[in-house]
């Protein structure tokens, strides 16, 4: 069997011979129909042949010669026809031995179906419009090597028709999703990439240097802040799909770079917006699924409202038996946390204990859609306490299958209140902890202006697309998710080994905290 080197050499080969006939990489093409309507169009003609003439272009994804004929099979965006090259019709049909799996070819012929049953294209001509250099991943095997699949996310789309659909279905979830805020009078906007202050989050940004200005900026880690000078600004409804940035581990379900939803609606409150989520989940299942009711894995998800509710207080007393209101020191909850094999590390601050309390026993019993509500305010240092409860705030996380899907507040506008507690963020960040949130002054006088009372709203678009398509891993649901260096790879060096197959949890920081 060749080596890939000797492949290479070999189309290198057929490719020089291709352009001292013709060019083998032109710039226009002239199709009339993809794949799929040409067999609509031959299906709507009555089936009969050589009435629907056709040019149709695509990659060759399988070839079949047999002396007098040829059968191939081109397979465009939406879908694959067979081509059928008789040595008796074409004066060109001994140069199909230039023709590789891979390449792109413009083919004209008339529709008709095969004794096999299978609707072709008779080929009256054809030529070479894209001459690949290097082999597919075996036909019968697909791309089965995980590592290559994420790396090399083109093979993977090109060998696995799953992938492609879990791409198609990405697409409709956020166009689904962007048509339901937009029903709503909901304003969509974009907010700055690099920002001053890495604000909106409890995450680890990332630096870049701007040159002109010689200083020094963040990748955003959250839409918020920007979103709510918005608010502040007279727009009532807003809301914005985007790209965020955390600089934390890799994970099946963390990646340092991903889709968030956030929006804003003027007037709200938490519960406003717990309902309009429970309306907007069941939009888009029943929209790109057609149903409300969806399989994953063992599990069967009902995502009509309305979603079970419960608060955090008493989530964490059922699934453990603490009752964190008897535990308020930090020492006496990590005490309760190591007797239940829970051990945070060294200076952990008493949210992060509870957190790894939450994580460890109740999310993953979370499988049915379920909203935590009235979280400790010290994990929510924007949102507003409880009038009857100032220990606990308007918050809510919404759990599916386990995993953070959503998170919302009654966001805080009192500009006193939220400034003590980003000094208090601030202190703890000065303190040592990375993921404390920092003291944006911009954002403190643009509230001071005021900000109407709001409910907003975060969602982990790639992870309502992980529940809609029933996958396990964020990296199925990502095009192109972030991919460890392997041990003395160069750059663009060809990818093959087992460098992320150990996936290690991240220092967890969910996707709308």
């Amino acid at each position: 069997m060749a080596s890939e080197d000797e492949l290479i050499e070999q189309r290198l080969a057929k490719r020089e011979r291709l352009l001292s006939m013709s060019d083998a990489y032109p710039a226009r093409v002239s199709r009339t129909h993809t794949a799929a309507e040409a067999v609509r169009a031959f299906l709507d003609a009555g089936e009969v042949e050589n009435q629907v003439a056709v040019t149709v272009v695509g990659r060759v994804t399988a070839q079949r010669v047999m002396g007098k004929a040829a059968f191939l099979d081109l397979r465009d965006q939406g879908g694959r026809i067979q081509l059928h090259f008789r040595r008796d019709a074409l004066d060109d049909f001994e140069h199909l031995d230039l023709v590789d799996l891979g390449d792109f070819l413009e083919v004209t012929g008339s529709v008709f179906r095969t004794r096999m049953g299978e609707v072709t294209v008779a080929v009256a001509s054809w030529r070479v419009i894209t001459k690949a250099l290097r082999p597919l991943p075996d036909k019968f095997h697909g791309l089965s090597d995980i590592e290559a699949r994420y790396r090399q996310r083109y093979l993977d789309l090109i060998a696995n028709e799953r992938s492609r659909e879990i791409a198609f279905t990405r697409s409709r979830v956020v166009s689904a999703i962007r048509r339901f805020f937009l029903d709503r009078d909901f304003l969509e906007v974009e907010t700055p990439v690099l920002q001053d202050h890495a604000g909106g989050a409890a995450a680890r940004p990332f630096l870049t240097h701007h040159n002109a200005l010689d200083r020094d900026l963040y990748l955003r880690i959250s839409l918020e802040l920007h979103l709510k000078r918005l608010l502040v600004g007279g727009f009532e409804r807003v809301f914005e799909i985007g790209r965020v940035f955390r600089n934390e581990g890799i994970s099946y379900r963390h990646n340092p770079e991903f889709t968030l939803l956030e929006s804003y609606e003027a007037y709200a409150d938490y519960h406003d917006v717990a309902r309009m989520l429970e309306e907007l989940l069941a939009y888009v299942a029943q929209d790109v699924l057609g149903a409300t009711e969806l399989v994953h894995g063992e599990h069967t998800i009902s995502l009509a409202p309305p979603f079970a509710r419960i608060t955090y207080r008493q989530a964490l007393l059922d699934h453990t038996g603490i009752d964190l209101d008897a535990h308020r020191s930090v020492e006496s909850l990590t005490q309760v946390a190591l007797e239940r094999g829970v051990r945070p590390d060294e200076g952990a601050s008493w949210g992060t204990v509870l957190d790894a309390l939450m994580s460890e026993f109740v999310e993953p019993n979370l499988i049915q859609p379920t909203f935590i509500f009235d979280y400790p305010t010290e994990l929510s240092p924007l949102a507003k306490r409880k009038v009857d409860d100032p220990a606990v705030v308007e918050r809510w996380e919404l759990f599916a299958l386990g995993y953070e899907l959503a998170n919302a507040y009654s966001e805080l506008n009192d500009p006193v209140d939220q400034r003590e507690r980003m000094a208090e963020q601030a202190a703890k960040k000065s303190g040592g902890d990375e993921e404390a949130e920092v003291a944006d002054e911009d954002f403190l006088v643009a509230i001071e202006h005021g900000m109407p009372p709001a409910g907003g709203l975060g969602i982990g678009v790639d992870r309502v697309v992980q529940l809609m398509t029933g996958e396990r891993s964020l990296r199925e649901v990502i095009l192109f998710p972030t991919m460890r260096e392997r041990q003395g790879e160069r750059p663009h060096e060809h990818p093959g080994d087992a460098g992320d197959a150990a996936e290690v949890d991240a220092a967890r920081t969910d996707v709308s905290e």
